[in-house]
């Protein structure tokens, strides 16, 4: 029950850090390219690869239920796939294709990157 709980308030912290992060951008980004998303899910695929590839280093800061109100919770909610493909696919139906085949391959080559940077280079 503790690890549902952990989860719960791990999500609503991830998800209302994605929203505030899109109000921020939205602020100054006026582009088609969909930046917040990209942020988030780039942030994300760091944070999540050093989290998970460091176990023991993380064990020493946080108990289990922590770690999976970080893991499962905060990045699971932080992070969206669903709605990358949901602005990819309606750039490409506003006819924007280019744009919509670089969201999804830039998006796919940044977050392997990061994720092997954060599992081999910290």
């Amino acid at each position: 029950m503790v690890d549902l709980v952990a989860v719960g308030a791990g999500g609503f912290l991830g998800a209302t850090g994605r929203y505030l992060i899109g109000r921020l951008l939205g602020k100054f980004w006026k582009r088609d390219f969909p930046l917040s998303t990209f942020v988030v899910n780039m942030l994300g695929s760091f944070a999540l690869g050093l989290l998970m590839s460091h176990p023991h280093f993380i064990s020493t800061l946080m108990d289990g239920s922590a770690r999976i109100a970080l893991s499962v919770g905060f990045m699971g909610s932080f992070t969206t796939f669903s709605t990358l493909i949901y602005e990819s696919f309606m750039l490409a139906e506003r006819g924007n294709l280019s744009l919509s085949a670089a969201n999804i391959i830039l998006s796919i080559i940044t977050g392997l990157l990061l994720a092997w940077l954060a599992i081999y280079c910290f």
